[in-house]
């Protein structure tokens, strides 16, 4: 029984999602292969060597997997495909992008949202946006999983010594091609990352308040920026700061919600959080039922109050 992890990488480091979905391939049992698929990709190749639980890295390296493209990738993963029990992506835009692609062509049900590995063909995944918890068992002879990293801790980035195999690479595809992109330039911690998270809801009201009363606070924590849907949807925030079931799932040590109701659909994307701090001047807002700890106030009093003080 061997497993193999797709990694998600910039073509020179490992991204962290990587380091999760490696410990739900250990979970699985068995060997753990990684694949890395890209170009000019030889020092993300030793830096997934060096992961802590690996046995193996596939490096396979061509122009056409420069950018990681759907459809090269999914044809590198089924290149190798049947020397494997589980095939591991995270449930990250890019994994949710490849990995429907290789369970249909392998003719196997895709497993996502993995929260849990409770044996090699018993998996739990959320459902009702997180309000409960299936237990699903496949008997399929490949299992195509993508992991949710919130739920499972990062393997350790060193300390592994796995040896680096070249594949050879497939040839591209021809169905798609890399324009360009446009990347949010932010000196915050990457939102799904940060250890600290700041969130502001539709109750701040402008734009303008969000920079006044959020930011600062945000900067004396050192935390990354979020915000629910309703904020984004209101243009207080842009798209790439929403939390919840239509946004980024996270789970940092402190995560701050001000002015935030709690939505079933935001609660989703962060009740799994270490510890939730919730502001609110209604004290039934359902935030308050996952929150630590909560501080019925008016938000516009409190958060500069809770900024003079740290």
């Amino acid at each position: 029984m061997t497993s193999l992890v797709i990694a998600e990488h910039d073509n020179a480091s490992i991204k962290g999602a990587t380091l999760n979905t490696v410990t739900a391939a250990v979970a699985c049992g068995g060997d753990v292969h990684v694949l890395v698929a890209g170009h000019n990709a030889g020092s993300a190749a030793q830096a997934a060597a060096q992961i802590a639980g690996v046995s193996k890295v596939i490096h396979a390296d061509a122009e056409g997997l420069a950018h990681g493209l759907a459809e090269n990738v999914a044809a590198q993963v089924l290149a190798i495909a049947g020397n494997y029990t589980h095939i591991l992506f995270p449930a990250t835009a890019a994994g949710k992008n490849v990995a429907p692609r290789v369970a249909a062509k392998l003719d196997v049900a895709q497993l996502s949202d993995v929260t849990l590995v409770v044996s090699a063909d018993t998996f739990e995944r959320p459902i009702y946006a997180g309000n409960a918890i299936a237990t699903v068992q496949s008997k399929d002879a490949v299992k195509v999983l993508t992991v949710r990293t919130t739920g499972f801790d990062a393997a350790a980035a060193t300390g592994g010594s796995a040896s680096v195999e070249t594949a050879a690479a497939t040839a591209d595809s021809g169905k798609s091609a890399f324009k360009g992109s446009e990347i949010a330039k932010n000196d915050r911690p990457e939102l799904t990352a940060a250890k600290i998270i700041v969130s502001g809801g539709r109750a701040l009201g402008s734009a303008e308040k969000f920079a006044e009363v959020i930011t600062p606070l945000a900067d004396k924590l050192g935390a990354a920026m979020g915000a629910s849907r309703a904020a984004v949807d209101a243009g207080y925030a842009p798209n790439d700061w929403q939390v919840g079931q239509t946004g980024k799932i996270v789970a940092p040590q402190l995560y701050v919600a001000c002015g935030i109701s709690g939505a079933i659909q935001h609660l989703a994307g962060m009740k799994d959080s270490k510890v939730i701090v919730a502001i609110n001047k209604d004290p039934e807002a359902p935030i308050f039922s996952v929150a630590d700890y909560g501080l019925e106030a008016d938000l516009f009093a409190a958060v500069p109050e809770l900024v003079n003080a740290l």
